[in-house]
């Protein structure tokens, strides 16, 4: 029985030849069986892998990545914001894989969180690489990060809670860019530093993974977030692109309404009453003196003009509340009113 090994100088004399061309190289056509009758020329072949199988259409990958990069833009935004400094965050690739391979490629130990929203089922997952999270936790204990040290090892508890600072507002980032598909809660149900040790669906499992890029000055970093296919199973038919844009102008502009509207509300402003108003002539106003009598055109029961921030407003009333002076709002100013000729009040009507 002869044997089919060949031996190393053999396998090189082989190799030699067919980089020399005594030896052709033989061309395997690969035949094609199907139930109807067709020439193989016509048919296209395309390399298929059933490890990797691709769950989630093109449209609805370019809506996911339209709408991480909203988030990328809330977060950098939020982010600036908390650390006093220039943050930019921006969507790096967004592709499909399975677990697994999201797992093979990230770093131990590092900031793995898990991630849920009470609408949806499952869990997802957000990593932080630990070159932008120590270079973070120094700026928020007043360092420079210029000579940071990027230890490796899990962070302390200390650390955890600085850093849950930055991850919740990247979920409040998360919460508004996906509120033009569907009102979503996102909170963090447990943290790890080996993602190793953490499963939320088997291997095999599709994903897909939002890659980011953070900088920070003279920093920069990674962020990750996986997002298993069972999880945004039931919002997929949302996710194509025609409606998605336009729920998401229709949703936004009344909370964006509301949001100014109570952001508006809490400033202050100056209130100042008008009692009269006439006009003098220059030399008048120099030969002031104290006693001199200023006559004005207005009657004493007419109503005073009341005005915010220099614009007139309001008709209001003169008078006292608990030894104070006080004014009453009677009426708005309409446009074009004359302020010498308001509306009269019941009460001048009266007397």
């Amino acid at each position: 029985m002869s044997s089919d090994i060949l031996e190393q100088n053999e396998i090189d004399a082989l190799l030699n030849a067919i980089d020399s061309g005594e030896v052709e190289q033989e061309t395997i056509q690969g035949q094609i069986f199907s139930r109807h009758r067709r020439r193989g020329e016509a048919v296209e072949v395309r390399p298929y892998d059933f490890k990797r199988p691709e769950r989630v259409s093109k449209d609805q990958m370019r809506a996911l990545q339209t709408l991480h990069e909203s988030f990328a833009r809330n977060f950098g935004a939020a982010l600036s914001g908390f650390l006093r400094t220039i943050v930019e965050v921006k969507v790096a690739n967004c592709e499909q894989m399975t677990y697994a391979e999201f797992i093979s490629t990230l770093p131990n130990p590092t900031s793995f969180n898990l991630v849920q929203a009470d609408e949806l089922e499952g869990q997802m997952c957000l990593e932080i690489s630990p070159l932008i999270i120590y270079p973070i936790i120094d700026r928020l204990l007043g360092g420079t990060t210029q000579d940071l040290f990027i230890p490796q090892r899990p962070m302390t508890l200390i650390e955890t809670k600085l850093i849950s600072n930055v991850t919740k507002r990247g979920l409040d980032a998360m919460s508004e860019a996906w509120s033009g598909i569907r009102q979503l809660v996102f909170n963090i149900s447990a943290t790890e530093s080996n993602p190793q040790l953490v499963q939320i669906v088997p291997p095999n499992e599709v994903v897909v993974v939002v890659g980011f890029e953070i900088k920070m000055s003279n920093r920069a970093g990674t962020m990750n977030l996986c997002i298993p296919y069972n999880v945004i199973e039931p919002v997929m038919d949302d996710l194509a692109a025609q409606s998605w844009f336009a729920v998401s102008d229709q949703t936004r502009s009344a909370e964006i309404q509301d949001r100014i509207s109570k952001s508006i509300s809490r400033a202050s402003v100056e209130v100042s009453g008008v009692l009269a108003e006439t006009t003098m002539t220059v030399q008048e106003l120099i030969n002031l003196q104290p006693g001199d009598l200023i006559l004005t055109e207005k009657l004493a029961i007419q109503p005073v003009v009341l005005e915010v921030e220099g614009e007139k407003k309001f008709w209001a009333t003169m008078g006292k509340i608990k030894g104070k002076r006080a004014m009453q709002v009677m009426d708005a100013v309409r446009p074009g009113q004359r302020p010498l000729n308001p509306k009269p009040s019941p009460q001048s009507e009266r007397n």
